[in-house]
């Protein structure tokens, strides 16, 4: 982070190649983009900056879902137990980092 603005904009971007501020953008085309639209990735990709491609969104918006299911199925168990030992890999946190709209102010 070089940058002296301190924005969410500073962060790079993470393991999947999408910025804080392109994920963003994504989920507002996604709420705002008719799923039933014939073009809805290339209008989706054009709202999120245009550096993505129409394939791109469209393989984000799978990995999201896909994700999504296996945290409602339960199969991701999200909940760590006071005082348990867990097995961790110690990553860039920079680059794995992930806020909402609550932490981006911070």
């Amino acid at each position: 982070m070089t940058s002296k603005s301190g924005g969410m904009d500073d962060f790079p971007k993470g393991l999947c190649g999408w910025s804080w501020k392109e994920n963003k953008l994504f989920e507002l085309a996604l709420a705002v983009v008719d799923e039933n639209h014939p073009e809805r990735w290339e209008i989706v990709a054009a709202m999120v900056g245009g550096e993505k491609s129409a394939g791109e969104v469209q393989e984000q918006y799978v990995f999201l879902l896909e994700d999504l299911n296996l945290i409602e199925s339960g199969k991701l168990d999200h909940e760590l137990g006071v005082g348990e030992a867990h097995p961790c890999v110690l990553v860039n946190s920079i680059e794995s980092l992930c806020l909402s709209d609550r932490d981006s102010s911070m």
